[in-house]
């Protein structure tokens, strides 16, 4: 991975913290659906959402519930 792709990597990973935490007053989270339906108007496919997101996930940035995300200490810190 080069410098400008680990950079754009950061860049998406954080944006899509900040679009988790705008629901994490709420019981359930971030609806899976809403994040996916903006990362595709920017050109993202399921594949790469999917992948994103398990990435997220698995790194403990986020949490998944069902279908909702919300964030977690560490993504908070990240995004901030």
């Amino acid at each position: 991975m080069t410098p400008q792709q680990a950079k754009a990597l950061r860049d998406i990973a954080k944006a899509v913290i900040k679009a988790v935490m705008l629901n994490d007053h709420t019981p359930t989270g971030q609806p899976g659906g809403y994040l996916y339906a903006g990362m595709m108007e920017q050109g993202c496919t399921l594949n790469q959402y999917e992948q994103i997101m398990t990435g997220l996930v698995s790194a403990s940035m986020v949490t998944k519930t069902g279908e909702c995300y919300k964030t977690t200490e560490k993504g908070r810190a990240f995004a901030n």
